[in-house]
């Protein structure tokens, strides 16, 4: 069971991540990058709220762009944006806002600080090109930048280069409160609890409840994670919790 969307009075600063990569999808390669996103936007107070995958292909990813950009205050994409034929990224993305992409001479010249002059070729000037109207994202690794245009924040794939341009965006978010949170261990299965946490998540819809099982040692159980902003609410709920743990314990239905 879980009820994972926070409810706030204030407005939610909230987000979407967009993988994009064949070799994502094919599992060639393992997305790393969408954990790390969350817990860094957790600890920021912006709520992750979705997370896609899309292939190598330009209207996959104009379509998921689109659909993105207009319910979430920020959307995060990585992957596509180095110097082979299948890096489209940067395209899809100026498609998606219907404007020009061109070679940015401040793009080049950050290149210009990693790559020999005699070794700027056509396949590495493409990542130069840039969406009219966008700004860059500083890549102190390898200096190939990422963009933001509006509310789309354009990253590498690598996830070490992925960090360090996350890093650079991150003081210019609009962030929020980040959320409390509490876990309570409970040795019994998640069909003996569910229906005393339903109960508790109605009673208080600020709090997110989600319920995880876990087999450790012989011992079957399950965490329960109570997530909210609202210290004061969260901590009845949790004292709640903690009382329908030590009432199942004795009562439990151990079938399921």
């Amino acid at each position: 069971m879980t009820n994972d969307v926070l409810t706030d009075p204030q407005p939610a600063i909230t987000a979407a991540v967009l993988i994009i990569g064949d070799e994502i999808l094919s599992g060639r390669t393992q997305d790393r990058n969408t954990s790390y996103i969350a817990q860094y936007l957790t600890a920021l107070g912006i709520d992750l709220r979705e997370a896609r995958t899309v292939p190598d292909v330009e209207d996959e990813i104009i379509n998921a762009i689109n659909a993105l950009r207009t319910r979430y205050t920020y959307v995060f994409t990585t992957g596509g944006i180095g110097p082979t034929h299948d890096d489209i990224t940067a395209d899809a993305v100026a498609r998606a806002f219907g404007v020009p992409i061109v070679e940015n001479q401040q793009a080049i010249a950050l290149l210009l600080e990693y790559i020999r002059p005699e070794d700027m070729n056509e396949a590495r000037k493409r990542m130069a090109r840039i969406p009219v109207g966008a700004r860059l994202v500083a890549n102190p690794v390898s200096k190939a930048p990422g963009f933001w245009i509006e509310n789309v924040i354009v990253m590498a794939g690598i996830p070490a280069v992925m960090h360090a341009m996350l890093d650079n965006v991150a003081p210019e978010l609009t962030t929020g409160v980040p959320p409390q949170s509490y876990t309570v261990r409970a040795e019994c299965k998640e069909g003996d609890v569910a229906a005393g946490l339903k109960e508790i998540a109605l009673a208080y819809p600020t709090v997110s409840i989600g319920s995880y099982p876990f087999m450790e040692n012989g011992i079957t159980g399950t965490n329960l994670v109570l997530r909210s902003r609202d210290t004061l609410t969260l901590a009845a709920a949790h004292d709640d919790v903690i009382g329908l743990v030590t009432r199942t314990a004795s009562h439990k239905d151990n079938r399921f």
